[in-house]
């Protein structure tokens, strides 16, 4: 305050800078001699004898007088080399300073580029790969860069725009982490898709990164149901990565659809002050009924045979998607469970698990009826992590009954639906008849038959409701072989038993008996329909009107 103050001055000492503090130390992993140490005060100490002698380094360019060095990062990659981050946000001073030096501190230069100029930088982390990729963490978020610090790109999907006060890396797994202020933990997994991206790739209209080789494994419950289980609200939990292969691809911009063209020339139009025109009503129309555009990831195996289609919205950026090395699932499209995030029992549907081995996968736009490929194929191998109690001899001998399984179960599916159609179709029928105007008998008679017919092919598809309705025991069903199957071995990695080949093997069998009469069922409730129609009856659900 302008002069010395009395020694019994009220809190002379209190929330006073104590200077000289060290407040960053780093040590090369090339050379154990070489030493750099920070303080508080602006000061950058460096030895490269193991600490009998320092060089301190002031008033570095581009950075304000006593600006905090928050951190200092020696590279895995060159002895040589260092990276300072400093922080002035003490004296209202916002902006980044990063620095670094590749010949020991004699000359230093900024990598700041194009960070944000109001955002305090904290932390930095050198890749252990790729030198010229870098990370740093700011007031408000990650960046990074992948040739030196030319230029920075955000890192957004899932991070919230906080202060990352520190960075490490993973390097197995090629996981980024970074700890944020206020005690929040975030991990990028395999950040590695971003070592091999240039300033040039991203002129683009699109691609797709190379694929890390992905494991095959059944996902364990350790808490026995999905989620958190029954441990409650207050139990932390943070979820794994997803199983399977995870593609990351780019999209230079979005597809856009009509209105959005539009809407957008407007806008340019009304802000340069220019007449807007008003569309055709033929314009408005083909808005009105564009379907929405979408990327898809077309995966197939190495003889190119297409084993699953992944959809996508398609918009721009640098975005992730995982394939659960699966096939797709055989259940009705319109039919489909789809559980709740808090829903701890029963789950959505799924496809079984693929053979282990080489795959490969092209991306591509939809966009009016029109499909254009943008990028691949991409090929990665799928490997089976044997983690099994009793891993199975042959998966590719798995897969082959998996295949058998699926296919029956989706004919199954389609039966089950329209045998229930069927039986509609025959309620709706007999209350038609009583309000046609001519005589019911010989319909009500066909439709009995119809119905007689019914019953039986209903008992052996989905059981004897006369014994179960009374608690009696019931032989199983074509549906409880088929779909307990599925339920059974569709996550596992073990040997099919011969309980579920024999099971399986019976109920081919019984299905290739009932399909026929089904369908003989079909075409008598046609001509039963037919007849309704003759007789000018109501209408009923399915049933075609005939042309005058």
């Amino acid at each position: 305050m302008g002069k010395i103050w009395s020694v019994d001055a009220l809190a002379k000492n209190g929330s006073t800078d104590i200077f000289g503090q060290t407040t960053s130390i780093a040590e090369s992993k090339l050379d154990e001699n070489i030493i750099w140490v920070g303080t508080d005060d602006g000061l950058i100490q460096m030895t490269q004898d193991g600490g009998k002698n320092w060089t301190k380094f002031d008033n570095l360019p581009g950075v304000p007088e006593m600006s905090y060095v928050h951190q200092i990062v020696a590279s895995l990659h060159d002895k040589k080399t260092a990276y300072v981050c400093f922080n002035h946000h003490r004296y209202g001073d916002f902006k980044p300073y990063l620095l670094k030096t590749d010949d020991n501190g004699v000359t230093w230069k900024s990598i700041t580029s194009d960070l944000p100029i109001r955002g305090s930088v904290y932390s930095i982390a050198e890749d252990h790969v790729d030198k010229n990729l870098l990370f740093v963490g700011t007031e408000f978020g990650c960046f990074f860069t992948s040739n030196g610090g030319g230029n920075w790109i955000q890192l957004k999907s899932g991070l919230p725009t906080i202060a990352v006060r520190d960075i490490e890396i993973q390097r197995r797994e090629n996981d980024l982490v970074l700890a944020t202020f206020g005690r929040g933990f975030y991990v990028l997994d395999d950040y590695s898709p971003l070592r091999n991206i240039k300033k040039e790739d991203l002129q683009k209209e699109a691609f797709v990164s190379p694929i890390k080789d992905a494991l095959m494994f059944v996902p364990r419950l350790p808490l026995g149901l999905r989620d958190k289980g029954h441990m409650g609200t207050s139990y932390y939990s943070a979820p794994n990565p997803e199983m399977g292969a995870v593609f990351t691809y780019y999209l230079k911009e979005d597809v856009k659809k009509l209105k959005e063209i539009r809407t957008e020339k407007e806008k340019a139009s009304f802000e340069k002050k220019e007449k807007v025109y008003y569309p055709t009503l033929d314009s408005l129309r083909m808005e009105d009924t564009q379907d929405d555009p979408y990327l898809l990831f077309t995966i197939a195996d190495a003889s190119g045979n297409v084993v699953r289609h992944l959809k996508a919205p398609a918009k721009k950026g640098m975005k992730r998607m995982t394939w659960d090395l699966r096939y797709a699932p055989s259940n009705p499209v319109e039919s489909r469970y789809i559980p709740k995030d808090d829903q701890l029992f029963g789950s959505a549907p799924q496809g079984h698990l693929i053979v282990p081995g080489f795959y490969q996968v092209t991306m591509s736009k939809y966009q009016d009826g029109v499909l254009t490929t943008l990028a691949g194929p991409v090929s990665f191998n799928a490997k089976l992590l044997n983690q099994g109690s009793l891993p199975a001899k042959s998966m590719a001998a798995n897969v082959a009954f998996y295949k058998k399984v699926a296919d029956l179960s989706r004919e199954l599916s389609a039966v089950n639906d329209l045998l229930g159609k069927i039986e509609q179709r025959v309620k709706s029928a007999e209350k038609a008849i009583l309000d046609m105007p001519a005589p019911s008998g010989e319909l009500l008679g066909d439709l009995h038959a119809a119905i007689k017919e019914l019953d039986p092919v209903k008992t052996k598809l989905l059981g004897d409701n006369t014994l179960s309705s009374r608690e009696f025991e019931t032989k199983p069903t074509i549906n409880d072989r088929v779909f307990g199957i599925a339920y059974s071995i569709w996550n596992s990695t073990s040997d099919i038993p011969s309980t579920f080949t024999n099971s399986f093997a019976i109920a081919e069998k019984q299905y290739a008996e009932i399909y026929p009469l089904i369908k003989q069922l079909d075409t008598k409730v046609n001509m039963i329909e037919s007849k309704l129609n003759k007789n000018k009856a109501p209408y009923t659900p399915g049933r075609w009107p005939d042309k005058n």
